[in-house]
């Protein structure tokens, strides 16, 4: 058995899923509901039986279940349209008798009119409803017979893996191995005498020309395909510019293609002379494939562990670098030994036992390999380009982690695979050892494409390397992670079948109570809702822009205004989304009860909130540009959301205010309103000073200044008898409150200055100080009479 098939069909039923499949269900849709008609219940029934006789007897091969399974799969896609035929006209019917009423016990008592409309309505639904409940209750039997016949498949592999068979170190079977090795060699050797046939020796001279062309066309490409991609990727650098990784990756892939292109056209040749047997026709089959495996590992070695360190995608020492390529170019040879030798199996009958002992050399030598190349990737560190501070390695410090986990399974496998084989479990080891090599195949080819997708979009958009850590190229890698997540599935032994099974019941989709939501509803709904979000934002855009401005609201109220029609606008795209889904909410109401209790216990704080944004919105207490304060902290209001308020302090940050902390507590709102405010400014004056001359001045600096309201008019309140000072308060009313401190601080200044124009003076707290016993500073024994400290205030007193 071949290790190339499992990757061939995931790429081919990869390809079936993104290309036909979609195709075929807007072909369904578009062909009408009712496709009843266009099912054969006799062939079903004769299929259905056919299959029901092979699941009980479960003697059958697994290409005969297979062959049954596919059958059953038609038959199952054309069921689930006949059984979702008529839904309108039968939705309809059932609402038309709904509207009539319950039908009375006794059908005398009906109005004859609406007996007879209810008998006919009646007879309609149950004539609709016949062919499909009909459809239904095939399509369950098929649905079942699906199921049965998977299980069957998956008993046997499972089986099979857990069989003990022949073990290869037993000495006994190594001769007769040998021999049949040579006897298959034979047969293929005996095949040369069709060159005696002179019928083919004529074909064979018919074909010269063409042979001879394929053979030159073939021997250039393979011998100079490698140079000539080189020279092309020179000129498309000339031509593209330098810098990415772009232009490398494309040579590279033309290394590739040339060469297998060549190797094709010799294998044409070959088959053109007409010279070649069965065997050897089987042979030249995969040969191309063979080329394939020995160029896409050399490529993959290449593009991982490049001898340049700007186009290695895995930065290890150049060291094991080198040795990481050697085991890859090994890995490729015996994968080639492996698949020819199952041709080869394929070819000739052997023996269970030759069949083991052939294959464990290979087993041994590729399971030393992949123990040492997962040790390679447990060493590996991301290594900074030193040359350029903003150069991105493709691969960064996150996925080094993965690659850590890969080489520790790689070197598991490489340990626990022989072992097994060894013990005579060869197809456990087998499911174990040659899926690993492929997976860490895969993956290194999605590191690859993933590295060219970040290098094309930086060469796009001229980001250069800086690209692989954008948005879209994290986008790419996940788009690339989730194509080959169906090609892993395969390697590790799932069916093309369970695939398409998997791929059906996404189709289908999932069901809420009585709702079925199907990627296609999913996807009505994403863009309903988001078309209805853009044009939200586009009116509120419109709003905020043109039409508001240019009212007399303010714009508090404004804001306000464009929020509101945000909310109104995204709960109505929401529920014409849902509608034109067809998502019934009805079906939803135990969901909802549950979130009414988590929103009672969990999220009353966020309700509360919400509800307060909303009030907020509403009422408008305060609006965006008031200046207020709120549990200590003042400033200005910069937004209101649904759940909290963003207030600017004076020292440019940010306080975030719960918005219920604004409806339940106690703010201050310094311009609601309005921006007219009251400021008051302090001045004390000496004890002896003229009180009324000190008024006449305050009064005439707070009347000139340009920021005070002439009407009402500025007081100056002579306020008390200070400790130190007679206290004034300038209180003037200002044309807008946010300039306080300014004006504040510039009647300061005017204040000081005329203070000292008229011989005012402004004191400060002074006190006189008097020692009790002054002899206890002195070192003298007589006491002596500490004279008094005099002060310098004029009415101070002394403290005894």
């Amino acid at each position: 058995m071949t290790r190339f098939g499992p990757v061939l069909s995931a790429l081919w039923f990869v390809l079936l899923s993104v290309v036909l499949v979609p195709g075929m269900a807007s072909a369904q849709d578009g062909e009408g509901r009712n496709q009843s008609a266009s099912i054969n219940y006799t062939t079903w029934e004769s299929a259905a039986r056919r299959a029901e006789a092979a699941v009980d007897s479960a003697t059958d091969t697994n290409a005969v279940f297979e062959t049954l399974r596919d059958r059953i799969v038609g038959f199952r896609s054309n069921l689930d349209l006949a059984r979702r035929a008529n839904t309108e006209r039968i939705t309809t019917l059932r609402g038309q008798i709904e509207a009539l009423g319950d039908a009375p016990e006794n059908s005398a008592t009906e109005a004859p009119d609406i007996a007879k409309r209810r008998e006919t309505l009646t007879q309609q639904l149950q004539t609709l409803l016949a062919p499909v409940q009909a459809a239904q209750e095939a399509y369950t039997r098929a649905d079942g017979l699906i199921g049965e016949i998977d299980a069957i498949i998956r008993d046997r592999q499972t089986k099979r893996l857990l069989s003990l068979g022949p073990s290869p170190l037993n000495p006994t079977n190594w001769a007769t191995s040998l021999e049949e090795l040579g006897q298959a060699f034979a047969e293929i050797a005996a095949e040369r005498r069709v060159l005696n046939d002179e019928r083919l020796l004529a074909q064979a001279r018919e074909n010269l020309p063409l042979v001879l062309f394929l053979l030159v066309l073939g021997g250039l490409l393979v011998t100079r395909g490698r140079t000539w991609a080189a020279k092309m990727g020179n000129r498309l650098r000339d031509l593209g510019g330098r810098g990415t990784g772009v232009w490398s990756f494309i040579v590279s892939l033309l290394r590739i293609i040339l060469p297998l292109a060549g190797l094709f056209a010799l294998t044409e040749a070959i088959r053109a002379t007409g010279l070649v047997g069965l065997r050897g026709a089987a042979i030249l089959d995969v040969v191309p494939v063979w080329g394939l495996l020995l160029l896409g590992y050399r490529w993959l070695a290449e593009r991982l562990f490049s001898r340049n360190d700007d186009e290695a995608i895995l930065l290890l020492v150049p060291v094991h670098r080198s040795e990481a390529r050697f085991y890859i170019t090994v890995l490729a040879f015996l994968m080639l030994l492996r698949s020819a030798l199952s041709l080869l199996f394929t070819l000739h009958d052997f023996k269970p036992a030759s069949e083991a002992v052939l294959a464990f050399p290979i087993v041994i030598v590729l399971a030393i390999i992949l123990f040492r190349f997962g040790h390679l990737l447990r060493e590996y560190v991301v290594a900074a380009l030193a040359e350029d501070d903003d150069e991105t390695p493709c691969i960064g410090t996150g996925f080094a982690r993965i690659l850590t986990w890969l080489g520790l399974s790689a070197q598991i496998v490489g340990i626990v695979a022989p072992i097994m084989s060894g013990l005579g479990y060869s197809a456990a080891g087998n499911a174990l050892l040659y899926p690993t090599i492929t997976s860490l195949g895969i993956l290194g080819c999605v590191m690859a494409l993933q590295c060219f997708a970040g290098d094309l979009y930086g060469w796009i958009t001229g980001q250069g390397s800086t690209a692989r850590d954008s948005l879209v190229a994290v986008l790419i890698s996940f788009g690339l992670l989730i194509f080959a997540a169906p090609l892993l599935a395969l390697v590790w032994g799932a069916r093309v079948a369970d695939l398409t099974e998997l791929w059906s019941s996404f189709l289908l989709g999932f069901q809420i109570g009585e709702t079925r939501i199907s990627p296609t509803d999913f996807m009505t709904f994403a863009i309903l809702f988001t078309l209805g979000y853009i044009l939200t934002r586009l009116v509120q855009n419109a709003l905020r822009t043109s039409v508001l401005p240019k009212t007399k609201i303010d714009p508090g109220g404004q804001t306000a205004l464009v929020s509101g029609v945000g909310y109104v606008g995204i709960f109505l795209a929401a529920l014409v989304a849902i509608t034109t889904a067809g998502i019934d909410l009805s079906s939803l109401a135990i969901v909802a009860g549950a979130l009414s209790v988590g929103i009672g216990f969990g999220l009353q704080t966020v309700v509360s909130n919400f509800v307060s944004g909303i009030i907020l919105l509403i009422e408008r207490p305060i609006s965006e540009g008031d200046w207020i304060e709120v549990g200590g902290s003042m400033g200005y209001v910069r937004n209101i959301s649904v759940r909290s308020t963003r207030i600017e302090t004076f020292d440019r940050s940010d306080v975030i205010v719960p918005n219920s902390d604004l409806i339940s507590g106690t703010v201050t709102n310094y311009t609601r309103g309005n921006t007219v405010g009251r400021v008051i400014v302090p001045v004390g004056v000496a004890y002896g000073t003229d009180t009324r001359k000190v008024e006449t001045i305050l009064k005439e600096i707070a009347q000139k200044h340009p920021m005070v309201l002439a009407n009402p008019a500025p007081s100056v309140v002579f306020q008390n008898f200070g400790a130190s000072s007679l206290d004034f308060e300038i209180r003037a009313i200002l044309r807008d409150v946010n300039w306080m401190l300014s004006v504040k601080s510039e009647m300061n200044h005017e204040i000081a200055k005329r203070f000292v124009e008229e011989g005012i003076e402004i004191p400060f707290p002074q006190q006189d100080l008097w020692l009790r016993n002054p002899e206890a500073l002195t070192t003298s024994q007589t006491p002596k009479a500490a004279p008094p400290v005099k002060s310098d205030k004029p009415d101070g007193d002394p403290i005894l």
